[in-house]
């Protein structure tokens, strides 16, 4: 099919807040590839359909995504996003855009831009890819495949940790709470669920520090281009 890619690929997937973005930017910096994180595409195109006000209009949505300038831009590290010449940088992150990106990723329009634009960098570069679905839909002919799970307890803690403020048990059970129903729907989504891969490797991250994780792709990955 048409995508066989030119580049070598290493394709991340795993569930949310499993370290994925981390990790294959880390892997990417040292292995001299560059780093596409296919969540920075749906999130572009969920916060315009926000600022559009169509978020919750599926067929609106399904009807201007396919004409849509949605693509990465070369940025100081790895690609940043631009959608219609705006780069929406922080904004990508906003509650708004988290609670929408999960619907908006399940529409074939939407899945479809990204999925071409994340081919497009792959024939173009040699990349780290993360995402959901990256070695099973996006490369499944991915010179290397890592799925990446932690603990619902674990990765919530992580995700605290990462906004920096203080987090009390209640909090981390809240965000267990969320990032298991959002496991479940990413799971069992009709198009592309979230799932491993047959020739994925699988890494428990829960117990292991972020150097540990990458350290083990970079072994894999020396074993993969050998």
């Amino acid at each position: 099919g048409g995508s066989a890619p030119a580049g070598r690929v290493i394709a991340v997937d795993g569930p949310a807040a499993s370290g994925k973005s981390s990790t294959a930017r880390s892997v990417a910096r040292r292995l001299g590839f560059v780093h596409v994180n296919s969540g920075l595409l749906y999130r572009a195109i969920t916060w315009w359909a926000l600022d559009r006000g169509i978020a919750g209009d599926g067929p609106a949505l399904e009807a201007a995504v396919p004409g849509l300038d949605v693509d990465f831009v070369p940025a100081r590290e790895g690609f940043d996003v631009s959608v219609e010449g705006t780069r929406p940088g922080p904004g990508l992150e906003s509650p708004e855009v988290t609670a929408r990106v999960s619907a908006v990723s399940t529409l074939p329009a939407v899945r479809d831009v990204v999925l071409e634009r994340l081919r497009r960098a792959g024939r173009r570069h040699e990349i780290v890819c993360d995402g959901r679905d990256i070695g099973t839909a996006v490369f499944p002919g991915a010179d290397l495949k890592i799925f990446l799970v932690a603990e619902a307890g674990e990765r919530s803690r992580r995700r605290l940790r990462q906004r920096g403020t203080p987090f009390t048990d209640e909090d981390v059970e809240r965000e267990t709470r969320r990032l298991e129903a959002r496991d479940r729907l990413d799971r069992s989504r009709p198009l592309s669920p979230l799932r491993r891969a047959p020739d994925a490797i699988e890494i428990d991250t829960t117990a292991m520090s972020p150097d540990q994780v990458v350290d083990a792709i970079l072994e894999l990955a020396a074993a993969a281009f050998r």
